[in-house]
């Protein structure tokens, strides 16, 4: 474990924290894949201008994101910006809803494969942690592998029609 950049999340500041640290390290470092899991995404950051900058960078080197949630109306109400990147890098970003899962079910994590993880295990009151532990990883991918088994595509870049 890599106790330097490893650390415990014990308030709302520290996970948003976190996950902005998660993003820039993953630009910096690189990694193939980003995997988002959260029931709405309404309190991560994701529609601030320096998340999106660093995601914009992980993205230009054929990369994959994938965004598992229940609903994703909060996401776009909330964090526009992101919206707006998302539409100029559709092909990269897929957007997954499982509807099966009981309400509290779904896990939040953000997973960088063989990088890092962000999970919350008390979604409510933002208790996890951060990690470069790869046996934590593999739980993470675990966890959210069972989610992506029994998804749907959902939340389309844009929409056509007349």
């Amino acid at each position: 474990m890599n106790t330097a950049q490893d650390a415990v999340i014990a308030s709302r500041s520290e996970f948003h924290t976190a996950v902005r640290d998660a993003f820039a390290e993953a630009a910096s470092v690189g990694c193939r894949e980003l995997l988002l899991c959260d029931p709405n995404f309404a309190d991560w950051p994701l529609g601030e201008r320096a998340v999106v900058e660093h995601l914009a960078l992980w993205a230009a080197s054929h990369r994959r994101l994938t965004l598992l949630a229940e609903d994703f109306a909060e996401l776009s109400r909330r964090h526009p910006r992101w919206i707006e990147w998302r539409q100029t890098w559709s092909h990269v970003v897929h957007c997954r809803t499982n509807t099966e899962l009981e309400a509290g079910q779904m896990p939040t994590i953000l997973l960088a494969p063989g990088l890092l993880s962000v999970r919350l295990s008390d979604a409510i009151h933002h208790r996890g942690q951060r990690s470069h532990d790869a046996a934590e990883g593999l739980r993470c991918r675990e966890m959210l592998d069972a989610v992506l088994q029994r998804s749907d595509e959902a939340f389309p870049a844009s929409t056509t029609g007349l």
